[in-house]
């Protein structure tokens, strides 16, 4: 098959368009025969192997030789003791802690991984979009938002941050959305009422009390971030910095007082948000965002587009 492969971190050039071996199957894997895959910021950090986090497996060079995680496809064989899925099966999900390798033609799973059937009225592409981004937004906002609640964005104008935007403003929020200048407009039409452009202003520096605060880039001080949470509110980290995200679950938790909640969101890939956000999707109330399209030899441009933080939501790669 073909796949995207890379030795060693670095830019986007240090990948390349390789042949490699079609996995092997076990009795409870499943091959998926790739139709698309979205391009997220772990796999920008997977190749240039920073922050620190992103070695974790694989500190001077990379364990795994393909990247990406978010895979819509085919079902093209199944293992004997497989019963969830059969040859032929639309499919999507996030393979990430399952073998990754989705810049490539096919991808083994275990039949347990966070794959599901995907919705007819579902194109790949779209369903490519939701596995990890969809989910950041879900876990982050799910049971944190009142009507009336200020909730703040930061990364609006990205993946995981379009679906937080619109999911906030599903529950009765009033939303700010906070990203680079490139990105306000977008932010708008994603249905943010204010938006902010991070290199003019700082949101930490505003008289505004926010109720939930999703940090998708973290990088400022946890004692600058507290004097934006309302007392009662909630602030969760999900990307950022290696010394913020460690502020964020130490330095955090001292200064969840007044009944602020600080620290990190650690999000949990599973079938069921899966389906809940497909759900979503088939019924119109949350739209994929996907700016670009790239054939399985332009996950370079790709990646490098998403690096520059030029992305507009969601980028795919359409394999077949």
């Amino acid at each position: 098959m073909k796949a995207i492969v890379y030795e060693r971190y670095g830019l986007p050039e240090v990948l390349e368009m390789r042949e490699v071996e079609i996995p092997v199957l076990g009795d409870r894997d499943v091959l998926i025969r790739l139709e698309a895959a979205s391009v997220n910021r772990s796999d920008w950090e997977g190749l240039i192997g920073k922050p620190l986090y992103a070695r974790m497996k694989g500190l001077r060079r990379p364990r795994r030789p393909i990247l990406g995680s978010d895979v819509a496809g085919r079902v093209e064989e199944v293992g004997s003791a497989v019963d969830s899925f059969r040859p032929g099966d639309e499919v999507f999900g996030d393979v990430m802690h399952h073998g990754g390798s989705a810049f490539a033609e096919y991808v083994r799973v275990p039949e347990t991984a966070p794959i599901v059937h995907k919705p007819a009225t579902v194109t790949f592409a779209e369903a490519s979009t939701l596995p990890q981004a969809a989910l950041i937004a879900l876990q982050g906002t799910l049971g944190r938002i009142e009507p009336g609640d200020q909730v703040l964005v930061n990364g609006a104008g990205g993946g995981a941050g379009a679906f937080a935007v619109q999911m906030a403003k599903a529950d009765g929020a009033e939303v700010t959305g906070v990203d680079n200048g490139l990105k306000q407009e977008f932010m708008r039409s994603l249905g943010a009422d204010h938006v902010l452009d991070y290199t003019r202003t700082d949101y930490t520096k505003t008289d505004t009390g926010y109720d939930l605060i999703l940090d998708l880039v973290c990088e400022r001080s946890m004692f600058a971030i507290r004097r934006a949470v309302a007392p009662g509110g909630h602030y969760a980290a999900v990307g950022g910095t290696t010394r913020a995200l460690l502020s964020a679950a130490t330095v955090g938790r001292l200064l969840s007082t007044g009944g602020r909640r600080i620290g990190v969101l650690m999000v949990r890939p599973n079938k069921e948000d899966l389906l809940r956000v497909a759900d979503m999707v088939v019924a119109g109330t949350l739209h994929t965002n996907i700016e670009r399209t790239y054939p399985l030899d332009g996950v370079p441009e790709a990646l490098r587009h998403l690096g520059e933080g030029c992305a507009l939501g969601k980028l795919v790669v359409e394999i077949a």
